[in-house]
């Protein structure tokens, strides 16, 4: 593994022909149809604009453009950030996306900027003037400059950089990002709009495959999903519709039905993956686009918690709980974290963090309890006390310590399991309904434990038969070589 990871990475040559090809693609489209979109919006005579009448006060700087200007060279050298090929594919594929959303964008609801911009001489006059010969103050929201600027920025900043170079690169960003508003390019409500395009882009192309949410997943009560998937939908909806009321003063209402709408999403299509949780930590995409949700179940969680927020011991150093908070995690003295929610973040201070996502208020089926019990005996191995939470510490977790404890061999049925966790954690939320799932899951994790020892065991035996094979031969061999006793001296 670690030899794969040596050759995958920096050990590896970078694939810059593969960047080239791609950038072979995305320069002339990027032209062409950012190009025609502008063309239809001149032959319509297009008028409309969105901005606040305070947007008249932001200062025009000429020399602003230098950093407008300077995305086109980081567009070409974000590409030599890929240190493989299907890093380069990745990011294209977002470059691609972010370019054809916007494009749409801007045929189907066409906008333009609504100031005169200042005349502007010199070598920033010069650099405008190359601008306006073929960017029409039209394709404003959403800003496709911002959307690749968060694209491209994310790719700079996974690099590994001396902190004054750290600055440069992120300062450097922050500039781009205000010349779009200082080169009287964009309007405001083009820049948080480009940032969100760029977001989903983000989402729609994790780092991680399996989290991609064009990924179909059915696990878990699938009426469960439909219904609660409809209702994020609804609520998506009419937070959509009062931020259309409300016109410029909504825009935090669309980022709240932006949210319903992934979340909605996720429990219709992508599952817990919609969440792209790895080690307790969502997705740089996820704690962006889906904050005011993210936001919502966490205040929800600290409510119904609020009167005992105590973790119990089940059994052998596992124990029951909610998602703790920084100082719960260091009063609890824990070791191991196995995160069962995609919508809290656990704490910082928690290192060995194994996240097994699960949608919330959704029964889970045999193979994710399972996965779940496995997760938590790995953990329990490990040594030390082991924190099984969830958000409130009532469902999701407490299924999955049940399946893990009805898995021990004295245990005599799921039943039983399940009256243990409700011992130990009265407020659990546990009907007859889940025993059959935690039966099933617990037969699965027997069975897996059951095959793992049996490779273990044919392992041993296959080096035991090798080492007694190479015994016997090196013996021969120093018996073939070694002198006879009986023969005699050699004339």
């Amino acid at each position: 593994m670690h030899a794969n990871r040596a050759t995958d990475g920096a050990a590896a040559p970078l694939p810059w022909r593969r960047g080239v090809a791609w950038l072979l693609l995305l320069g002339p489209f990027f032209f062409l149809s950012y190009g025609y979109a502008n063309q239809l919006a001149a032959a319509k005579a297009v008028h409309g604009a969105v901005y606040f009448g305070w947007e008249r006060q932001i200062p025009f700087w000429p020399w602003t453009i230098v950093p407008y200007w300077s995305i086109d060279l980081l567009y070409g050298f974000s590409f030599l950030c890929c240190r493989t090929p299907r890093d380069v594919d990745r990011h294209a594929l977002r470059l691609l996306t972010a370019q054809c959303l916007a494009v749409a964008c801007f045929i189907a609801f066409p906008l333009r900027f609504a100031f005169e911009r200042p005349v502007s001489d010199g070598v920033f006059g010069a650099m405008f003037d190359a601008l306006t010969s073929f960017d029409q103050p039209y394709n404003q929201a959403p800003s496709l400059h911002i959307a690749l600027l968060v694209l491209i920025w994310v790719q700079f900043a996974r690099l590994s950089w001396p902190a004054w170079a750290r600055v440069l690169v992120h300062g450097w960003a922050v500039l781009i990002g205000l010349s779009v508003l200082t080169t009287w390019q964009h309007h405001l409500i083009d820049v948080p709009t480009g940032a969100a395009l760029g977001l989903l882009c983000l989402w729609c192309w994790p780092d991680a495959p399996h989290a991609a949410p064009w990924r179909r997943d059915r696990q878990g009560d699938p009426r469960a999903r439909r219904r609660l998937a409809w209702r994020y939908a609804f609520g998506a909806g009419l937070a959509c519709a009062v931020a259309f009321w409300f016109g410029g003063l909504g825009g935090p209402l669309a980022w709240v039905a932006l949210a319903l709408m992934l979340v909605a999403w996720s429990y219709a299509w992508c599952g817990a993956a919609g969440f792209q949780k790895q080690a307790g930590r969502q997705s740089l995409a996820v704690r962006w686009l889906m904050a005011p949700y993210l936001a919502a179940a966490w205040l929800n969680a600290r409510w119904w918690t609020r009167r005992d927020r105590r973790a119990q011991e089940v059994a052998d150093g596992v124990w029951l709980g909610p998602m703790p908070s920084a100082a719960e995690w260091r009063a609890g003295a824990y070791t191991g974290l196995v995160d069962l929610t995609g919508e809290m973040r656990a704490p910082r201070a928690a290192k060995a963090v194994v996240s097994v996502p699960r949608l919330d208020l959704v029964a889970p089926d045999a193979a994710q309890l399972a996965e779940a019990a496995l997760a938590i005996e790995a953990a329990r191995h490990a040594g030390g006390k082991v924190l099984v939470a969830c958000a409130l510490g009532y469902a999701r977790s407490a299924s999955a310590v049940a399946a893990w404890w009805c898995a021990q061999a004295d245990v005599p049925d799921a039943s039983a399991a399940v009256e243990r966790v409700r011992a130990a954690r009265p407020q659990v939320v546990l009907d007859a309904a889940c025993v059959p799932a935690i039966a099933a899951a617990a037969r699965r994790v027997r069975e897996t434990a059951s095959a793992s020892v049996a490779a273990s065991a044919r392992t041993q035996a296959s080096a035991s038969t090798d080492a007694s094979a190479r015994a016997e031969v090196s013996a021969v061999s120093m018996a073939g070589s070694a002198p006879s006793p009986t023969a005699g001296p050699r004339a």
